[in-house]
């Protein structure tokens, strides 16, 4: 079937795009265990090091172009491998850990710049032999009863290998294990008690076992390593009722002398529970052999001679004690039987003897662990005593000598020869911490002899130390000062806490709790206190802390110290003025004050000075660095002098103050002053003037001051009610006189005759006195006037301006009058030259010039003064 043209256009154009078409890319795929290619099936050990070249990526392009290549990761996957876009090289840069991570996902790809190929691969690490065993639910302490069977299991230790293979299995084995009575299972690791041995809890209450678990060994980095881990398994043995009684001081002998009497004690057996865990209470008892010679108490075991000797018909008797457990039931128990030898003798001429297992000694040495039980028998001491004579020659009497109350040594009386027992009496005596050694002298010394012969062996016993003390500080208190400006993490004290104990008993941890503590931390191993990295003290807020701080050992027992800790002050705040901008009136002579306060906790930081750092011009006032009081300057008396400064006559001044702490470093502020000087001539024209200058008036005095009309306006009201006032009293009070026909003044006024000479007037400031009413008016002649002169008498000088009040003490003492505003009265008469007076406090008599009525009115003004300064007083 022939094709018509469009079928050959499509043929020809479907050739024209195949030829033109650029083919993809592609890696080559050399399979498992080459190290080029696509990176199938690709492992690596996790001990490779970084910076390893471990693999590269091989592809082609069709075209034969040049091709690049790129390897990726999951956003949320390490980078574990980088590669070199060229040359295909993929590098380690990132620690590989199968235990973490036992295969890594990448995406591999391969571009030759127009197509790009990705690939998804897998890449796997294998193990490498980097992990110990560690064993897990330690400590292991095993509880075991002594009569267990042999071949029991007593625990189970286990220790985990996270590797594989034989890496990761573990086995087990004892270290050090002969002579020992116990295995373990090397593949479960289960402890028994191997066949044939036999647990004792009189020969040892504890077992201390050292297990090994051991890997199976592996390659780490290019070598074969085996890597193992220990632990420690404490068997304690649990003491039962297997052991029959024991007696102590084996053989017994005894002996009787010619001179003993007939009760007296020969000798005394001990005997004790073999189980030393839960002893039982022993009875004793004589079998036979006495005669009826003897007899034994049945409680404490000694032996007594019922006989005269010279009635004894045997030189040697034999005897046979026995010993019977009772139970805490009641019920008689275990039994054991000793023999004891008693003979006659009458002879002395041995002393008592000391013998060890090889003969004669006279010193003996035991090491023991401190605070054994009460009433354990040292058993490390054999020792034997023995007097070779015969019946009272041969008793004696044995003792410890050296620290009482510790040890008490059984038998206390022997005769003839005994097995020493030395039983602790006092075990909290019995102290490493206060004694290494214990010494003591063992002494025999014959009882009834007239020679007393005796003998003394040395006892040495070296103690070993336990975990019996608590650690405890070198104080019960710790008081520590540190800046309230140092910064968190800063160290403020180290505490100390001692133990006595020796090795790890002997360590101590710190630890601190309580209310004050938040802000503090302690080391513990160091027991250096100090803050937290966050911590922000302040004196000003809380100066104080106080907590407790606990000392541990590594079984518990711990101890407690209180910590106090006070905050020192910095300097750290400015002082304050109360306003920016002060204003004051100065009455000429008189100081002004200004204050600041200062909100440190301490001194220095809030003891300010006081200082003028800016006045125009400079010489005018001083300040008192202390108080903050300002004056004028001494050469500055009157208003002219300030006019000299100043032409322009303005009486506001301007001042900058400075208030400065001491601290350091130190800070400061400025205000600023206004003064207001008011002079006192000025004040001697308004008597009220020291009175409305406080309080309330001085402050609408201080508002008017640019508006001077409305303050004389009030002012000029004030005085035309007081000029009312006075002028009703002294009229009222003048007619109450005229119908008594007697004028009473309180102040008597003296009148002189008129005289040609010119007058002058003064007006005399008074003070209150606290003598009569009437020495409180003093009325002098004004001394001449330095400025003008006196000589011509037709001319009539200027009257002179009063001195001004003292000023107001700030805080009057106690025990002196209170300051009142003092009043004013006066009167005319000739100017005449001042008089000597004999006294200081004489009164100079003159006549008062003027009509009873005149007389009056001066005595109504004073009394009106009097009121006004009474009123004034409650005011202020």
């Amino acid at each position: 079937m022939g094709r018509g043209p469009p079928a050959v256009l499509a043929l020809w154009m479907l050739f024209l795009s195949l030829a033109q078409a650029n083919f993809a890319p592609h890696f080559f795929d050399n399979g498992a265990g080459s190290t080029n290619g696509n990176m199938a099936l690709f492992s690596l050990p996790e001990d490779t090091p970084v910076g390893s070249h471990v693999y590269t990526l091989n592809g082609t392009d069709p075209e034969g172009d040049p091709v690049s290549y790129h390897i990726s990761f999951n956003p949320s996957a390490r980078s574990v491998f980088s590669v070199d876009p060229n040359l295909g090289n993929i590098t380690l840069i990132e620690e590989l850990d199968r235990e973490r991570e036992d295969e890594i996902e990448a995406i591999i790809s391969i571009s030759d710049g127009l197509n790009l190929v990705a690939e998804k691969v897998m890449i796997l690490v294998t193990d490498a032999n980097d992990e110990a065993p560690r064993f897990i639910q330690e400590p292991y302490v095993v509880q075991v009863p002594e009569d267990t069977p042999s071949g029991s299991s007593l625990a189970r230790v286990r220790a985990v290998d996270r590797d594989t293979g034989s890496a990761g299995s573990v086995t087990y084995f004892l270290k050090n294990p002969h002579p020992s009575e116990f295995s373990v299972d090397r593949h479960s690791g289960v402890l028994r008690l191997q066949a044939g041995a036999t647990l004792d809890f009189e020969k040892a209450r504890a077992h201390f076992l050292t297990v090994v678990a051991k890997d199976g060994g592996g390659k780490l980095r290019g070598a074969d390593v085996v890597l193992s881990a220990t632990t420690e398994v404490t068997v304690n043995v649990e003491d039962v009722q297997d052991m029959a009684p024991v007696f102590v001081g084996t053989p017994y002998y005894g002996y009787v002398y010619e001179d003993t009497l007939p009760g007296s004690e020969v000798l005394t057996v001990v005997a004790m529970d073999g189980d030393r865990g839960k002893p039982n209470r022993v009875l004793y008892s004589l079998v036979n052999g006495s005669d009826g010679a003897f007899e034994i108490n049945e409680t404490s075991g000694a032996i007594s001679v019922t006989q005269s000797p010279s009635q004894l018909r045997r030189e040697v008797y034999e005897l046979h004690v026995q010993v019977t457990e009772v139970s805490s039931a009641g019920t008689l128990a275990a039994r054991a039987m000793v023999p004891v030898t008693i003979r006659i003798v009458d002879l002395n001429n041995h002393p008592p003897t000391f013998y060890g297992e090889s003969g004669p000694q006279n010193r003996f040495e035991l090491s023991m662990y401190e605070h054994p039980p009460q009433g354990e028998i040292l058993r490390g001491l054999k020792i034997t005593v023995n007097d070779s004579d015969q019946g009272a020659n041969a008793k004696f009497n044995l003792r410890l000598v050296g620290p009482g109350g510790i040890f008490r040594v059984v038998p206390q009386t022997v005769l003839n020869e005994a097995q020493v027992t030395i039983i602790v009496e006092n075990s909290a005596a019995i102290d490493f911490e206060k004694f290494k050694v214990l010494t003591f002298k063992l002494l025999a010394i014959e009882v009834s002899t007239p020679e007393k012969f005796s003998s003394t062996a040395d006892v040495v016993i070296q103690l070993l130390d336990t975990n019996d003390n608590v650690p405890k500080f070198t104080s019960h208190y710790y008081v520590a000062r540190i800046p309230e400006n140092a910064p968190g993490g800063s160290n403020v004290l180290a505490v100390t806490a001692v133990d006595p104990d020796t090795g790890p008993w002997g360590e101590v941890k710190y630890s601190i709790y309580g209310s004050g503590a938040d802000l503090f931390l302690i080391h513990p191993s160091s027991g250096i206190i100090y803050t937290q990295p966050w911590a922000s003290l302040d004196a000003e807020g809380i100066a104080r802390y106080n907590f407790y701080v606990k000392a541990e050992d590594m079984e518990g027992r711990y101890s407690l110290a209180e910590v106090f800790i006070t905050l020192l002050d910095v300097n750290d705040h400015y002082p304050q003025f109360g306003k920016s901008v002060q204003e004051k009136i100065m009455v000429l002579g008189s100081p002004v004050k200004i204050e600041a306060t200062d909100q440190d906790a301490e001194e220095p930081n809030n003891l300010l000075d006081y200082s003028i750092t800016h006045a125009e011009p400079a010489n005018v006032f001083d300040i008192n660095a202390h108080t903050g009081e300002i004056w004028l300057k001494n050469s500055i008396r009157s208003l002219d002098a300030l006019h000299n400064i100043t032409p322009n006559g303005d009486r506001t001044w301007s001042l900058e103050v400075q208030a400065k702490d001491r601290g350091s470093p130190s800070f400061s502020t400025t205000a600023l002053l206004k003064i207001d000087i008011v002079d006192t001539e000025e004040r001697l024209k308004a008597p009220l003037f020291q009175m409305l200058s406080r309080g309330p008036m001085a402050a609408f005095l201080m508002q008017t001051k640019e508006n001077p009309m409305k303050a004389v306006g009030v002012l000029a009201g004030i005085m035309a009610i007081i000029v009312a006032l006075t002028v009703l009293i002294s009229t009222a009070t003048f007619w109450r006189n005229k119908k008594s026909n007697k004028v009473q003044p309180v102040r008597r006024v003296l009148r002189k005759r008129p005289s040609p000479a010119p007058r002058s007037i003064r007006i005399e400031w008074l003070k209150f006195r606290r003598t009569k009413a009437a020495d409180k008016f003093v009325l002098k002649e004004a001394p001449p006037n330095e400025n003008s002169n006196n000589n011509s008498r037709g001319s009539t000088p200027p009257p002179q301006a009063p001195a001004p009040p003292p000023p107001p003490s700030t805080a009057p003492s106690m025990g002196q009058a209170p300051w009142t505003v003092p009043t004013v009265s006066g009167s005319l008469g000739p100017q005449q030259p001042p008089q000597p007076s004999p006294k200081p406090r004489a009164v100079a008599k003159r006549k008062a010039v003027g009509s009873p009525a005149q007389s009056a009115l001066v005595s109504e003004l004073r009394q009106k003064f009097e009121k006004k300064n009474l009123h004034s007083k409650a005011h202020f």
